[in-house]
């Protein structure tokens, strides 16, 4: 299996060749640059997989894609977040958010190798990815949303909602009033849509707004339970597995 990382920081590229290795894979190229990449890819076989860094010293690595038809499985570093990386499509494994953490790591090169890659072109939007990642200020959130009572329509701003929730396969709102509303997007759709440095899906069925969190508690394993101020119709537990990221979102 042949394995590279395109990584313009030669101290990160060494640490995550080292990573890499210590999960049986073998890294048999390390890569810096635009340039030097698309050279590589025209002169050499392709590899199974690429681990590949967004922003290098001379660009963005989407360029490579635009000289070179990349047939492997790409697993992305990088310090974007989650919400900027669904805004493309490629036919990568995963993506892995720097500083690259060893168990994410393995979780991600464990799914590489439990499915057969395909040979297939990569195929992606550029003009969204680079309005998303070049420009990333420039990016609009949700600021309202639109809900029924009865025969009428109320606006209810995003500011003024305390959670989203799901229940009986529907989603809701929930206000710093304390009134319940219901929506037709899913938590899917509004976990992108929403003001990341606002609000957090902390499990399958809860996003919360950082500002209407009155108190968080050490809750069973490893969990934590979020006090909010008005809502009280169900415990808020963060899950395991994103206790450590949403302690990282909340500063």
């Amino acid at each position: 299996m042949k394995v590279i990382i395109i990584e313009d920081e030669k101290p990160s590229a060494r640490r995550l060749q080292r990573m890499v290795n210590q999960l049986g894979l073998e890294v048999d190229v390390l890569l810096h640059s635009v340039e030097e990449s698309i050279l590589w890819f025209q002169n050499n076989e392709h590899p199974d997989l690429i681990f590949l860094d967004i922003q290098l010293s001379d660009g963005l690595s989407f360029e490579i894609f635009e000289s070179v038809n990349i047939e492997s499985a790409i697993i992305f570093t990088t310090a974007y977040d989650e919400y900027a990386l669904k805004a493309f499509k490629l036919n990568s494994i995963d993506y892995l958010l720097k500083p690259i953490d060893e168990d994410d790591l393995e979780l991600a090169v464990e799914k590489f190798k439990t499915r057969i890659p395909k040979q297939e072109q990569v195929v992606l939007d550029f003009n969204e990815i680079k309005n998303l990642l070049v420009n990333p200020l420039d990016r609009t959130y949700k600021k309202r949303f639109s809900v029924q009572v009865g025969q009428h329509l109320k606006l209810i701003n995003s500011d003024d909602v305390e959670c989203f929730y799901s229940e009986n396969k529907g989603t809701y709102l929930h206000t710093n009033s304390g009134r319940n509303y219901l929506l037709n997007s899913t938590l899917d759709q509004l976990e992108q849509e929403l003001e990341p440095n606002a609000f957090y899906r902390i499990n399958r069925k809860f996003i919360v707004n950082i500002n209407a969190i009155h108190d968080m508690v050490n809750y069973t394993n490893s969990r934590l339970e979020i006090k909010l101020n008005s809502y009280k119709d169900d415990q808020v537990i963060v899950a395991r597995e994103r206790v450590k990221s949403f302690k990282d979102w909340l500063e």
